[in-house]
């Protein structure tokens, strides 16, 4: 099954996307350092609580809730056991280094939830295949945005256009998903052409991005101008295609996505 994750606190959204077709709703408690990384960047930096944890988890039926937890602290036994019992279905570890955080972060999980770790540094994906061959690891999601600021990079499909990403995953064992999606049409790099690299990859997962749902934190705001539930379609539709594609048409699909992240590099310089 391939997963299309929302990161959002309001529980009237997630009904919403949820009913759409989404599968996984991620509701993002991760702070510590986070202003220092991407705090220069136009990114979201989200102040979700556990509450949201509760208040979004009671308005599902069948999608998953993923929760982003902070990176390995003194305080991460305490932060699993409150996430756990406010409903997360799945806990994800961002930033990390080594292959011994995730096993610790994986005792504190104990078999209780789903573990997906958050692969987003350059000695993490060094590591991938021995971090996905941990019992207690059970899918891994590659952060593109952390990831390529790391690895001192300029954008951040970079990696998977390069063939870092291709070459890193052969090591992977357990199922993964990576970076996030716009819009078919939309985006630095169209929606379709990342959509084509997921499936020649064979990723099982990626996030509606920024770029996808235009910031929306009401519903109304995923009706206002476009409607979120036909874009989702189409991108279901698009993959659906892809997916009926022979080899060499989807190496012809990543020749324009390289081409495609090559551009927007060239306009960086």
């Amino acid at each position: 099954m391939f997963h299309y994750l929302y990161i959002t606190r309001s529980p009237e959204v997630a009904a919403f996307v949820e009913q759409a077709g989404v599968t996984r709703l991620f509701v993002d408690l991760e702070i510590h350092g986070k202003v220092d990384r991407q705090g220069h960047l136009n990114t979201v930096i989200s102040r979700h609580t556990m509450e949201d944890v509760t208040r979004v988890k009671s308005v599902l039926g069948v999608a998953d809730l993923l929760v982003r937890l902070n990176p390995l602290h003194p305080g991460s036994r305490q932060e699993v056991d409150d996430a756990i019992e406010a409903g997360a279905d799945i806990i994800m570890q961002p930033m990390f280094h080594t292959v011994e955080e995730v096993a610790e972060f994986g005792r504190y999980i104990d078999g209780r939830v789903r573990f997906m770790p958050l692969v987003e540094t350059a000695s993490a994906l060094n590591q991938i295949g021995s971090i996905s061959a941990l019992n207690c690891v059970d899918e891994i999601h590659i952060g593109l945005n952390d990831l390529h600021l790391d690895l001192g990079l300029e954008f951040m499909f970079e990696p998977v256009a390069s063939g870092l990403i291709e070459q890193s995953i052969e090591t992977v064992s357990k199922p993964f998903g990576f970076g996030g999606v716009a819009r078919v049409g939309q985006g630095d790099v169209p929606g379709e052409l990342v959509m084509a690299e997921h499936v020649r990859l064979g990723s099982t997962g990626v996030i509606l991005s920024r770029a996808f749902h235009a910031g929306a934190d009401t519903v109304e705001a995923l009706n206002d101008g476009f409607s979120f539930r036909e874009e989702l379609k189409k991108l279901m539709s698009e993959r659906e295609t892809l997916l009926s594609m022979d080899t060499d048409s989807l190496n012809a699909k990543h020749l324009e996505f390289q081409a495609g992240v090559k551009k927007i590099l060239s306009k960086k310089l």
